[in-house]
C-alpha cells in the first residue's frame, strides 16, 4: 500500500511504527457554527482511509479533535451573550449529527481542547526548558522556529524567503518577539475571555499546541498519520512538527496526508461570493450519502468542484448501486440451494478481478475514484448473470462481495424506507381501490396527481412500489 507523503512529496510504501496497528490523528473543526461542505471532505476522506485500513486487518486507533476554545468561538458567544461552552457544545452536538448523516464512523476519540490544558502547560514548560520557547514581557510565551533546525521540512518554506515577506513594523501585541515568525504558545487572556491559570500569566493556549498535545496524549509520541486540508500545511502543521519533535525528541508523523480544496462552480467557497454552504443545507436538498458520494468521486488530492449538475451525477451513481444491491437482495430471497454451477464459477473468477481493480486502487493512495469504478463494473456483472435461475450461494456471494466494498466506501447499501404523509398514502390506496373496480381513468388520474407531487409509481408482481422523483 503506498501513500503520498507532503513530507517527503513521493508516494511511499505503508510501514506502521507498531505491526498491524495505524495510529491517526486527524485535525477536526473549530466549533462555532455549522460544519460547512469544505470541512465535510477531509471527514469523508480521512474515514475512508481508515476504513480501508480496517478492511486490510489493520487495528486504527483513530484521533480528531474538536477545537473548542478560538477568537470566533469567544466572537460568537459574545454576540449571542452566552459563554464560550456553550457555543462549542451546541456546535460540537450539530457536528456530530452531520457526521452521522454523511456515515462517519466514530472516532477512537474526539479530544476537546479545554479539556488539555494541563497537556499544554507542561509541554510548552518542556519548550521553555529546552531552549525551544521564550516568555515575553506580558506573559505571552512564543515558541522560537529558528532554534529548531528543521523548520519548514513540510511545507519546504524557506525561513528567511519567510523573513522578507514580513513588515518591519510589529503587529501591535507582538512586541514582545524575537523573530517575525515565531508563533504563540500560550497568550494573556483579554476581558469576558475564558482563561486559564499558567506560571506565565492568566490566558489560553495558541492553537497549533492543542494538536500536538492531543496526538501525543491519545496515540504516544510517534504517530502514523497525520491527516488535514491542505490548507493546514502551513503554519498549522509545520507549527505541530517543531513544538512536537522539539519536545518529544523524536520524529512526530511518518505520513502526511492532505486533501485539496473544494471549490463551488469552478470558485472558491466564500461568504461574500454568496457561494458558502453547510452540510446541514446540502441535506435540506439531498441524502447526504450524496455528497459522501461525491466526495469520493475524485481523488483526495485533486481539487474537487462541487456543482448541482455533479450532485445531480452522484446521486444516479448512487442511485444504481443501490437498485443493484436491491436486486441482489430481491434475487437471494427466491433463490435455489445448490453449489454454484460452473458458469457462474466463472462469473465469480470475473468478479473477483473487479475486486483485485478495487483494492490495486485503494492500494495506490486511496484512488477512490477508481475504486468506485470497480463498484459500478461489479454491479454491471450481477445485474447481467444474476437471474430466477441463480443459485443461493453465486447471489449471497456476490452480494456480499459488493456490500464488503461499498461499507470501506461509506455507502449504505439499503434504501432507506420512507414516511409518506397521509394524503400521499391514501391517493396511493385510491389508486390501488379504482384499479381493483377496473377504473383505468381515475387510476390514471390519480397516478398523475401523485407524480406531479414528485412520487412516480412502478406496478410490478410483487406489488406497487414507488419513489421519489
Amino acid at each position: 500500500m503506498k501513500i503520498y507523503n507532503t513530507l517527503t512529496k513521493r508516494k511511499e510504501e505503508f510501514v506502521p511504527v507498531e505491526p498491524g496497528k495505524v495510529k491517526m490523528y486527524v485535525c477536526g473543526p473549530t466549533v462555532y457554527n455549522f460544519i460547512h461542505i469544505g470541512n465535510a471532505r477531509p471527514m469523508i476522506v480521512f474515514d475512508t482511509v481508515r476504513r480501508y485500513f480496517e478492511y486490510k486487518g489493520y487495528d486504527v486507533n483513530y484521533v480528531s479533535n474538536f477545537t473548542d476554545v478560538d477568537d470566533k468561538i469567544i466572537k460568537k458567544a459574545i454576540e449571542e451573550g452566552v459563554d464560550a461552552e456553550t457555543i462549542s457544545k451546541r456546535y460540537i452536538a450539530e457536528c456530530k449529527k452531520d457526521m452521522e448523516g454523511m456515515n462517519i464512523e466514530p472516532a477512537t476519540k474526539n479530544p476537546l481542547a479545554t479539556e488539555e490544558i494541563c497537556g499544554m502547560l507542561n509541554m510548552i514548560s518542556t519548550l521553555i526548558e529546552k531552549g525551544y520557547a521564550y516568555v515575553a514581557a506580558d506573559g505571552t510565551v512564543y515558541y522560537s522556529v529558528r532554534k529548531f533546525k528543521d523548520y519548514g521540512k513540510l511545507s519546504h518554506k524557506n525561513l528567511d524567503d519567510l523573513q522578507s515577506g514580513f513588515r518591519e513594523i510589529k503587529v501591535t501585541g507582538e512586541e514582545g518577539k524575537q523573530d517575525p515568525n515565531d508563533f504563540v504558545l500560550w497568550k494573556p487572556k483579554k476581558e469576558g475571555e475564558p482563561y486559564w491559570e499558567s506560571p506565565w500569566c492568566e490566558g489560553r493556549p495558541g492553537w497549533h499546541i492543542e494538536c500536538s498535545v492531543m496526538a501525543k496524549r491519545y496515540l504516544g509520541d510517534e504517530i502514523d498519520i497525520h491527516a488535514g486540508g491542505e490548507d493546514l500545511i502551513f503554519p498549522h502543521h509545520e507549527n505541530e512538527i517543531a513544538q512536537s519533535e522539539a519536545a518529544n525528541g523524536k520524529p512526530f508523523a511518518k505520513y502526511w496526508m492532505h486533501n485539496a480544496f473544494l471549490n463551488i462552480d469552478n470558485k472558491k467557497m466564500s461568504k461574500s461570493l454568496g457561494n458558502f454552504f453547510t452540510v446541514r443545507e446540502i441535506s435540506e436538498k439531498y441524502d447526504l450519502q450524496v455528497l459522501r458520494f461525491f466526495m469520493l468521486s475524485a481523488h483526495y488530492r485533486s481539487p474537487l468542484n462541487f456543482s448541482a449538475d455533479l450532485m445531480e451525477a452522484s446521486k444516479n451513481g448512487l442511485e444504481r448501486i443501490l437498485t443493484g444491491m436491491e436486486k441482489l437482495r430481491e434475487a437471494e430471497v427466491k433463490a435455489a440451494g445448490g453449489t454454484m454451477t460452473a458458469e457462474e464459477l466463472e462469473n465469480q473468477k470475473k468478479a473477483m478481478e473487479l475486486v483485485a481493480k478495487y483494492e490495486e486502487a485503494m492500494d495506490d493512495d486511496f484512488n477512490t475514484a477508481d475504486a468506485i469504478s470497480a463498484i459500478f463494473e461489479l454491479i454491471k456483472l450481477s445485474n447481467s448473470t444474476v437471474s430466477g435461475a441463480s443459485t443461493k450461494e453465486y447471489v449471497s456471494w456476490m452480494k456480499n462481495e459488493i456490500q464488503r466494498l461499498c461499507d470501506v466506501m461509506g455507502i449504505i447499501t439499503e434504501k432507506k424506507a420512507e414516511v409518506l404523509d397521509s394524503e400521499v398514502e391514501d391517493l396511493i390506496a385510491q389508486r390501488q381501490a379504482a384499479r381493483k373496480a377496473k377504473n383505468f381513468a381515475l387510476a390514471d388520474e390519480i397516478r398523475g396527481k401523485l407524480l406531479d407531487m414528485g412520487i412516480v409509481l412502478e406496478d410490478t408482481r410483487e406489488g406497487v412500489k414507488w419513489k421519489r422523483a
